[in-house]
């Protein structure tokens, strides 16, 4: 768990940083860093599965008290010049947590397994409609809750979610998740944290 601990304190050194500044989208984007840094090590390391949904589970944390739904792709493809490359990533996953006191509204986050190039925006396509993602080392948010809740009310709705991104080294990434099992998974979840 130091690991966790670590990232929090970098996260809030990053902000720290940044309090001077004036423009209120990077204050929201270090607010959320500050707010999920000590969660993606936490989730890698859980075995609280409470329950499964067709392609997504459901876990379970209790100090502090955190539920979420989380799935791995069904397919990834690496490219780099528009030709398919065999690339090492880390683990691949999309989140939605849950935090009790949060009301009902889920957060998306998503790990590409590697460090996303810097400034660059992870593209999300729900059946033919998009959203977008800000990146921060390996991982990706939504910038605001409106966009949350659009991305959530979309992935409720849709059938695959796929995730394209870019690498630091150039790499174009694309991760297609199922979302069989999707709004069951975030009933389960938001349930267990109310």
């Amino acid at each position: 768990m130091t690991e966790s601990g670590g990232n929090r304190a970098e996260a809030e050194d990053s902000l720290e940083a940044v309090n001077d500044m004036t423009f209120p989208f990077v204050r929201a984007a270090m607010a959320a860093v500050v707010a999920v840094a000590a969660f993606p090590a936490l989730a890698q390391e859980s075995t609280n599965r409470v329950a499964t949904k067709t392609d997504w589970s459901v876990f379970t944390e209790e100090n502090p008290k955190e539920c979420w739904g989380v799935s791995s792709p069904k397919e990834s493809v690496n490219s780099r010049d528009g030709q398919p490359v065999s690339v090492r990533r880390g683990d691949i996953l999309l989140f939605v947590t849950f935090r009790p006191g949060s009301g009902a509204r889920g957060e998306v986050s998503f790990t590409g397994g590697y460090p996303f190039a810097d400034g660059s925006i992870v593209k999300v396509d729900i059946d033919g409609t998009s959203y977008d993602l800000f990146s921060d080392g390996e991982w990706a948010w939504p910038a605001s809750a409106e966009a949350d809740a659009a991305l959530l009310a979309g992935m409720k709705k849709g059938t695959t979610a796929t995730l394209s991104a870019a690498s630091g080294r150039g790499t174009q990434t694309k991760d297609t998740f199922s979302l069989r099992g999707f709004t069951a998974a975030m009933e389960e979840a938001e349930k267990r944290c109310q």
